[in-house]
């Protein structure tokens, strides 16, 4: 799905008005999807990613995150795996040693810049409270900021992500060094 535009179209010459005054009675709204390709590169993605992920850690104060090659490539090794089975799910516990936190998004092929994509994962921020995780969240879901506590999460100090894509989705895989979310510990303290 492309980005979604409104196009005011003036239609007095179709119409047959006898003037452009007349016709301004008969604009018609029409809809217009955008549907060119966003720009990609692993340049862009390390650039965005790491400035969403540092501005929300800011905002949340906490340290900032360093990128990590290494995670960078076991999350676009994933992300390969997802786009080319065509599902989206989590990779299993546990991801490497020691273990990887991990943030997954799917969306449809070339549609969504790379800021918009980790934009749902940040806009959790809006559901979050702090507290000990899981009893983070103002709906009492933890999985409503999963995200976006694993973003802000203190003692994580890296991060690096992939994305691949098959015919129709693209996939981004973010993991995180070292995991969030343990349970029974404050994201924004790492204390228990």
């Amino acid at each position: 799905m492309g980005r979604r535009f409104s196009v005011l179209l003036a239609l007095w010459p179709i119409f047959g008005a006898a003037s452009p005054a007349q016709a301004a009675d008969q604009l018609v709204q029409q809809p217009w999807t955008d549907t060119r390709p966003q720009p990609r590169g692993p340049a862009l993605l390390r650039q965005s990613m790491l400035a969403a992920h540092n501005a929300a850690r800011a905002a949340a104060g906490v340290p900032p995150l360093a990128w990590s090659e290494a995670l960078a490539r076991d999350a676009a090794a994933y992300a390969v795996q997802l786009a080319r089975e065509r599902r989206f799910a989590h990779s299993p516990v546990p991801r490497g040693t020691p273990s990887q936190g991990e943030n997954l998004w799917m969306g449809t092929r070339t549609a969504y810049s790379y800021d918009e994509m980790i934009g749902g994962w940040i806009g959790e921020r809006r559901l979050f409270k702090p507290g000990r995780f899981p009893k983070v969240s103002r709906n009492s879901d933890w999985t409503a900021v999963g995200h976006y506590t694993q973003i802000v999460w203190r003692t994580t100090t890296a991060v690096g992500c992939g994305t691949a894509a098959n015919a129709t989705d693209d996939y981004l895989v973010c993991r995180y060094l070292p995991s969030g979310n343990v349970v029974g510990r404050d994201p924004l303290t790492g204390m228990p």
